[in-house]
């Protein structure tokens, strides 16, 4: 099979087990390819868990699942030094972040030092322990999940460290019928379906060279850098209700990403290259984490993504 055969199988593989979230699963696969990490945010019950644990079962790749919990330490998670009496020495036992594929389960409910320890390693691909410094295997794709409701004893993600998440995707209910799928699927006591092994290491790492080969011409270049700068100066792009909602525009970070997005989002659908359509459609799970809004949205009921729609409604595209 060729790298398009094997990404589709990995899709049908996944359908198998996991019904009605293409679009979850699309978005687990664009961090997948670009080596962006993913958090995903929903009500319990919606299958978060379910996708990534499917997806790893996939992947020719180190798994390990982590349950926050606010009892949780960094060394729980990154490893510590042991005395081994036998040697009359310390010994380093590595923590579970040393993996290829991490399912950060419930991410806010573990405390502020533990969430800083698993960000540091998300962004320096390496981890300190004692006098030395490991490098993290690759591909290392950290996929966190957090729901919202039950706030009390949660420690929210500060909105400067959730910058270092590539893409973060809200799931939604799913419809009557994709329930219905789900219930009969569910209830079945008999299904027990184990999804086959499909992609590996040298897969992924071909996958990304060719994802890296797909065009993306400096008009949509261009466009990419409007849309971020309308999410920090929108009164020069007319948004002048807007602007008074926002507190913080997105960083540079979201200029990259939404650019390396657009290319995998290309590639998934078998072009070559970028079309307009593509960075809309990763607009909002690039950018709805990176603009922070001030307490007059708040209390006007305005959300990230209502202004997103605004953006890419009002911020033309010059050719």
């Amino acid at each position: 099979m060729n790298s398009r055969e094997k990404i589709q199988a990995v899709i049908d593989e996944m359908g198998k087990v996991v019904i009605g979230q293409e679009r979850l699963i699309n978005r687990l696969l664009v961090g997948l390819f670009t080596g962006g990490h993913v958090l995903l945010e929903g009500v319990p019950g919606l299958a978060k868990t379910l996708t990534i644990n499917t997806l790893a079962k996939i992947l020719d790749l180190h798994f390990h699942r982590i349950q926050f919990t606010p009892d949780l330490l960094p060394a729980d998670l990154v490893g510590t030094m042991i005395y081994n009496p036998k040697k009359s020495e310390f010994e380093v036992k590595k923590g579970p972040i040393f993996a290829q594929i991490i399912l950060a389960d419930e991410i806010n409910r573990a405390p502020a030092k533990v969430q800083s320890a698993l960000l540091e390693a998300m962004a320096e691909k390496q981890v300190t322990i004692g006098d030395t410094t490991y490098p993290l295997d690759k591909p290392f794709l950290v996929l966190a999940t957090q729901n919202p409701v039950e706030q009390e004893g949660t420690f929210p993600l500060p909105e400067a460290q959730v910058d270092r998440f590539m893409l973060k995707v809200f799931l939604n209910y799913l419809d009557k019928d994709q329930e219905l799928a789900v219930m009969r699927q569910k209830s079945n006591m008999d299904f027990n379906y184990e999804p086959k092994t499909v992609l590996n290491a040298e897969d992924i790492a071909k996958i990304r060279k060719e994802i890296n080969e797909i065009t993306i011409s400096e008009t949509l270049e261009k466009y990419i850098i409007e849309l971020v700068f309308a999410t920090r100066n929108p009164a020069e792009y007319g948004l002048t209700q807007e602007a008074g909602y926002i507190q913080f525009g997105a960083s540079p970070r979201a200029s990259i990403q939404l650019n390396l997005a657009a290319k995998v989002m290309a590639y998934l659908e078998g072009r070559d290259y970028v079309l307009p359509e593509d960075i809309k459609e990763m607009a909002p799970d690039i950018l709805n984490h990176r603009i922070i809004l001030n307490y007059v949205a708040e209390a006007d009921n305005i959300t990230t993504l209502q202004i997103i729609q605004s953006i890419l409604s009002s911020v033309a595209i010059n050719r």
